[in-house]
């Protein structure tokens, strides 16, 4: 590693800590030549490799992961923080299962498990992207799937 700074190569580490909410270690470092201090995160590297729905491959990213909640997410109850903690607690399950690979539709499945739980709102948007949906009749199944809507004064509408 090198200085942010000066790029020098020689640093020291002040102080190291977990980090749980992005279930990393957060160090302190400084530089032994400008003596700058400087904040790095180790994170564990997944090697897990996500195979899509038309057979090709790529590795699994977390901040991928987290941009699909929050565009679910927007405007919901559902915070940035849960969103987070959300996204972290999946990849500790795929983790767990000491998986080589999983799929999209896998995948899609642990988040709209817990979607469904958090907040409709997110859990039909998800499923909207998640089903591919194309006709307003697949999106009325949905909602009256995940929460069936009542009307408030017992008419019907």
């Amino acid at each position: 590693m090198k200085c942010p700074f000066c790029y020098h190569d020689q640093i020291k580490v002040n102080d190291s800590r977990n980090a749980s909410e992005t279930n990393s270690i957060r160090r302190r470092r400084e530089c032994l030549k400008c003596e700058r201090r400087f904040t790095t995160f180790e994170t564990i590297e997944l090697s897990i490799q996500v195979q899509k729905r038309e057979g090709s491959y790529e590795d699994f990213n977390q901040e991928k992961l987290i941009s699909g909640l929050m565009a679910a997410c927007y405007h919901t109850t559902i915070s940035r923080e849960q969103v987070n903690d959300l996204a972290t607690k999946i990849k500790n399950d795929l983790m767990s299962r000491q998986l080589r690979t999983v799929t999209t539709t896998e995948l899609g499945a642990l988040v709209m498990e817990s979607l469904k739980k958090l907040d409709p709102i997110a859990y039909i948007r998800f499923g909207c992207v998640y089903w591919r949906l194309t006709e307003i009749k697949q999106l009325k199944h949905l909602m009256q799937a995940t929460h069936p809507f009542q009307p408030e004064n017992g008419s019907k509408t």
